[in-house]
Parts: structure tokens; sequence; C-alpha cells
């Protein structure tokens, strides 16, 4: 990420809810995603896998990032869950038959899946949008919440679920669950006060943003806080959009 900035209208002009974002994350772990409610970890997922796109800076990777696993903003409300399945496969270039098997088969939606979109309750929504995520072969999972997703035994079966692409892939995750955050990420980001802040030990991570928690109360608020730099290696990238460099952290 470089100098990547973004914000929203609002009635006193415009909203910032991140500036001025620089991190390099290193192929082969997995980040942890903190940030007090309102800070804008879900905007800034949004705009790493490019559904926002940002005021000002640069996404910049050496992989494939997925969309956000569970977003189902772009289907239409008449396609069927097997439609949307297929137009997912279609637009990354997998395998239509293998993907709608894999989603029929992990979804467990049955005959639903051949319904509108529209008859789906929310829950279903989020089992076909998780599955259909999940599908697609990333370099780059970003996942938000998704342990929310389902009875106890789709959140165990979701979490194996994760594990199992984790040998060939790397995941960027949102989620309130420290124990969850423990067991999947070794590097820990805080977005708070519009600012990212970056951490090689997921435990202190989670010390920084327990802290800051401590400090403040209800939505995302303006404090001091101490900034952690970390130095990252240099690595060749290549941009979303056709741009390439290579990085110094």
């Amino acid at each position: 990420m470089e100098n990547l900035k973004k914000s929203f209208p609002s009635r006193g002009g415009r909203h910032v809810v991140f500036d001025e974002i620089n991190a390099v994350f290193p192929t082969g772990q997995s980040v942890g995603l903190l940030g007090r409610n309102g800070a804008g970890k879900s905007t800034l997922l949004d705009v790493i896998s490019g559904v926002e796109a940002p005021d000002s800076g640069s996404v910049l990777t050496d992989g494939n990032i997925s969309y956000p696993v569970g977003f189902s903003g772009g289907f239409h409300a008449m396609m069927t869950g097997t439609q949307a399945a297929r137009f997912v496969a279609r637009v990354y270039g997998a395998d239509t038959d293998e993907i709608i098997r894999f989603v029929e088969d992990f979804s467990e939606l049955g005959r639903q899946l051949r319904q509108p979109l529209h008859t789906f309750s929310s829950g279903q929504k989020s089992r076909l949008s998780l599955a259909i995520s999940m599908a697609i072969p990333f370099d780059i999972y970003l996942v938000d919440e998704i342990g929310a997703v389902g009875d106890e035994n789709f959140k165990m079966k979701s979490r194996a679920l994760i594990y199992d692409r984790m040998e060939n892939a790397d995941i960027f995750m949102v989620d309130h669950g420290m124990k969850k955050i423990r067991s999947f990420c070794s590097i820990g980001a805080v977005l708070h006060n519009e600012r990212l802040h970056i951490f090689e030990d997921i435990e202190e991570g989670i010390a920084f943003y327990g802290k800051i928690n401590r400090l403040t109360k209800g939505p995302e608020r303006h404090s001091k806080v101490e900034t952690v730099k970390v130095p990252w290696v240099t690595r060749v990238v290549e941009g979303l959009w056709g741009r390439s460099r290579v990085d110094d952290g």
C-alpha cells in the first residue's frame, strides 16, 4: 500500500477514513486487521480488493487478491445462486463446473441455489457468498468477519476451509475475536486515527489494540497514540492496474 487515502462526502465536507497509509506485507504472512468500530477496516479491505477506488495512492501486489470474502454486492437480485457462481467463475477464468460443484457442496443450500437471490435469507446469502469467494484460487484472501456465518458446524467448516487455503495463500483478516486472529494471523495491523500501525508480532498488535480501546470509548475517535515503525524487506511488487516497481520497506 502506497500513500493510500480514502474519504467519503459528509455534511461537514469530506470524512477521511484513512490517509497516508504506507505498508509492505511480506509473502507467506497473514495479517490481522484490527480497529475500533467505525475505524474503516471494511473500507480498507474494499480498497485493497478494488471494490472501492482510493482517493489517492495505490495498492500493489505480486499475486492476485480476492474481493472481500462473503461480498455479494455485485450480484443481481434476479440471478440464481448457481448463476452467481457461474458468473464469478467466468470473471476469474476458473472452471465453471468445478466452481459450481464446490459451491453446492460447501454452502449446503441444496435446491435453494436454483432460486433467485431475492428469495434468499440473509444467512443463505452469506453462505452462498462465502462459498463462491473461497471457491476461486487466490494468492491473498480478504476475510471480513466470516465467523458470524451459519450455525456452529458451518462455522467450524469455514475455519477449516481457511486453514486449507492458507497452505497456498495468505489471509488479510478482520475479526473482533482475538482468539481467531491469533489462530490465523502472524502480523498485526491496527487502523486508528486514519493511520495503519503495523506490528511484526500479532501479540504486539493485539496489545496496541487493547490500549486504544482503554483510552477511548464509543466509536473511533482521534486520540494520540504512539506509532510503531516496522522494517520490511525489499520485494518486487506488481500493480493491480498494470504498474510495477520495487519497494524498499
